[in-house]
């Protein structure tokens, strides 16, 4: 496989769930898993089942295989092995590091989230604002979707202690320019926390390059099983106090936000995937989607109102649109009996589809690698059947 060059059908022949009349385009719900994903995480409860810290060899090997974890999930984030944290989801490892950041704020500090948000980097927020009087700002976005980076500015003061903000929509695909967001918040003295749960199946992430100093993701939207991913710089990490159990190690020190035993036939299967991601490569990946989504673009029937930019420039391959005079829920269900899987309702953009003015919200098609150019045309004839 040569540099920007996709084999989709050797591609899809690494996923037994591919080989189905199915088209999945709810990637940006949860993506399907290559079978070497799922056969690490039953080999690993077949073989080496236990918990670590015992001298005996299933031990030992789970052990190996959490620091192997860690070990790839700094590579996959360009960071060090210690910032990072595996936990039951983005959104409760979410929770879990605003609670113990929440132990330096004070009332009247401020944080600022944007429209673009996904509710798991809002409402962990605005429930400290309940509980301890701080202040949360949202910034606004343009004609388009993309961030108002004067709106965003503006929104900025010597009490802003925290910028929220997507490196990619999970709505409406838009990706922000986020050494543009970490540079005004670092202007403002305030730390910039990344979601980059959407982002992550769809281009590299480089904690260290973009100079956040927070980012969460999720292995499940990116091949991978059902857990949270996070990253920390250590001196801030190091400078909250956890909650956590007195016995639990406080080094390294991402280990200080991993609660109880950790899912270790996720781990394997989390392995997997980081590995299945660079046997294909992001300069392919990132080719083929582009592809797709100009192909989605270009023949999108004229009549449906697409939500965010009508070019591939400056956005992943995830679509937010309604097909007149249907609600989305029947455009989804006549697209699933045509076997076209596609998601609806507002995926806890709730800013965003505040935004709009969708009390329904939208139906939503997001393009993965593992996609094709005939599957992009089914999806296009279906809505063009239903326009």
């Amino acid at each position: 496989m040569s540099i920007a060059t996709l084999d989709i059908s050797a591609v899809r022949a690494r996923y037994s769930a591919l080989d189905r009349h199915l088209a999945f385009f709810d990637g940006p719900g949860g993506t399907q898993c290559p079978d070497e994903v799922i056969d690490a995480i039953s080999r690993y409860l077949r073989e080496d089942n236990a918990n670590i810290g015992a001298p005996y060899e299933t031990s030992r090997r789970t052990t190996e295989l959490v620091d192997l974890a860690h070990e790839r999930a700094a590579s996959f984030l360009g960071c060090s092995a210690g910032e990072v944290a595996f936990g039951q989801s983005m959104t409760a490892l979410n929770f879990l590091f605003t609670r113990a950041f929440a132990r330096t704020l004070r009332k009247g500090d401020e944080i600022v989230v944007t429209a673009l948000d996904h509710d798991a980097n809002v409402s962990p927020w605005l429930e400290l604002a309940h509980d301890l009087g701080i202040v949360v700002r949202t910034a606004r976005l343009t004609d388009e979707l993309e961030l108002d980076y004067e709106d965003l500015a503006a929104q900025l003061s010597g009490s802003t202690r925290v910028v929220a903000f997507p490196v990619a929509a999970n709505s409406v695909g838009t990706a922000p320019d986020v050494r543009r967001i970490v540079d005004l918040a670092h202007g403002a003295g305030a730390l910039a926390w990344a979601d980059a749960v959407h982002y992550a199946p769809h281009g590299p992430i480089d904690v260290t390059a973009w100079d956040v100093d927070v980012l969460i993701c999720s292995p499940y939207k990116y091949f991978g099983p059902h857990m949270g991913l996070a990253f920390g710089k250590r001196e801030l990490l190091e400078s909250w106090r956890a909650y956590k159990v007195r016995p639990a190690a406080d080094q390294p020190v991402g280990h200080r936000f991993e609660h109880g035993t950790s899912q270790h036939e996720l781990l394997a299967g989390f392995v997997a995937a980081v590995d299945y991601i660079d046997s294909v490569g992001w300069d392919a990946i990132q080719a083929h989607e582009h592809t797709l989504g100009e192909r989605f673009l270009t023949g999108l029937p004229e009549p449906i109102e697409l939500y965010g930019l009508p070019t591939m420039s400056g956005r992943v391959g995830t679509f937010c649109f309604n097909v007149p005079g249907r609600i989305p829920e029947e455009v989804a269900t006549l697209l699933a009996e045509r076997d076209i899987a596609v998601w609806h309702g507002n995926y806890y953009a709730v800013e965003t589809m505040r935004y709009l003015g969708l009390d329904d919200g939208a139906v939503r098609a997001g393009i993965v690698h593992y996609n094709t150019e005939d599957e992009v045309d089914r999806l296009l004839a279906g809505l063009a059947e239903l326009t």
